[in-house]
């Protein structure tokens, strides 16, 4: 099976992928290490609290590419499942705390501020860094399994599911926001300290957990390339070109449209979790349907079906995102619009369709 799934990729396209895996988790930290601070070559450390960020954005644009580039499921909820995984990082994180908040109270700070007396029964366990992987693993793909199988049992399909899920992330948002809800409600989860005893203020916590991060990017990228070329990603495919036909041949498209759409979600949630340490704050915004849109035109940008185009994608867009909430902040949003209408329009396959365009171009030319 492993064979038969490295003689599908050449070999520069793998030596490729462990250059950049080698330059982001060990040439980068050497250069904040070993380069003196005023070199030009040195990387400061609030870099890698950026980077890992961009790299969380990026796992989410490949969790989403998953079922739209390759499944034609286009959800616009995705900051749902993103933000699951983030909330129960978060309560980690709040519990961790311990005595050291502004109350000096067992109970998160804002708890206290609101007159809480005990802790809510759902805050229970999360002391626990076990219990909390497991709820960040479960969780979102839970949910995303309850809702998906409703969804594709009534053959909901198209816009009309993009806009389901997008009602539900926004249902969703106005909940959070409810001090009641026993969330933090406007403000989230916020002003941690460490994480399994480590001080988040500590740069070689947060060069850790960029380098976790991009260790998991990179094999959930293995593993979204090794589904998309086997049978299943075939059949994922022939799905998303003329589902009606694979129903006719005997599939039963449901289970691999619930499937896909639950891989995604644990994807999305992991990716939350590794977010919330490195940002240092999770609230309801997270939710808001603006967010989930912006994550598909991530994938829309860089590339739909291609895989690295959704990672080249986030990372573009989150990159000009930084670059215009300094320098031109009232711009951002008509750019971001401009961009999705020129790329949906002239551009279809994004960048990734841009460069194999030029390429051909290329060969055809050495080749007369």
């Amino acid at each position: 099976m492993i064979r038969k799934f490295i003689h599908l990729h050449s070999l520069r396209e793998w030596l490729f992928i462990f250059t950049i895996l080698a330059i982001a988790t060990v040439l980068l930290p050497l250069f904040n290490i070993l380069v003196p601070e005023e070199s030009v070559l040195h990387v400061p450390n609030y870099m890698f609290a950026l980077m890992g960020k961009y790299l969380c954005y990026a796992l989410v644009a490949l969790a989403i590419d998953l079922i739209w580039g390759y499944t034609g499921i286009l959800s616009l909820g995705h900051g749902v499942f993103f933000s699951a995984g983030g909330y129960a990082m978060g309560m980690y994180l709040m519990r961790s705390v311990g005595k050291e908040g502004v109350y000096k109270s067992d109970l998160p700070d804002f708890m206290v501020f609101l007159d809480w007396k005990e802790l809510p029964w759902y805050w229970y366990g999360f002391d626990s860094f076990i219990f909390t992987l497991l709820v960040i693993l479960i969780l979102p793909a839970l949910f995303a399994f309850t809702f998906g199988y409703f969804a594709f049992k009534s053959r909901i399909k198209g816009v009309y599911f993009a806009i389901i899920t997008q009602a539900m992330t926004f249902a969703l948002m106005l909940l959070f926001f409810r001090n009641e809800t026993g969330f933090g409600g406007n403000n989230g989860l916020t002003d941690f300290k460490r994480i399994l005893g480590y001080s988040l203020q500590e740069p070689s916590t947060k060069m850790s957990l960029y380098i976790i991060t991009a260790i998991i990017l990179f094999l959930s990228y293995i593993l979204s390339r090794y589904v998309v070329q086997s049978k299943l990603g075939r059949v994922l495919t022939a799905i998303r070109d003329a589902e009606s036909r694979v129903m006719f041949s005997g599939y039963n498209t449901v289970h691999y449209k619930l499937f896909i759409w639950t891989l995604s979600a644990f994807l999305c949630g992991i990716a939350g979790a590794l977010y919330v340490p490195q940002v240092g704050i999770i609230n309801p915004s997270e939710m808001q349907p603006s967010n989930s849109i912006e994550m598909a035109i991530w994938v829309a940008v860089g590339g739909r079906g291609t895989l690295s185009g959704a990672l080249v994608g986030a990372g573009l867009v989150n990159g000009a995102k930084s670059w215009f909430t300094v320098a031109a902040p009232d711009y951002w949003l008509y750019f971001l619009g401009t961009l999705f209408i020129v790329v949906t329009l002239y551009f279809p396959k994004g960048f990734t369709g841009i460069f194999a365009r030029f390429n051909s171009k290329e060969k055809s030319k050495e080749s007369t």
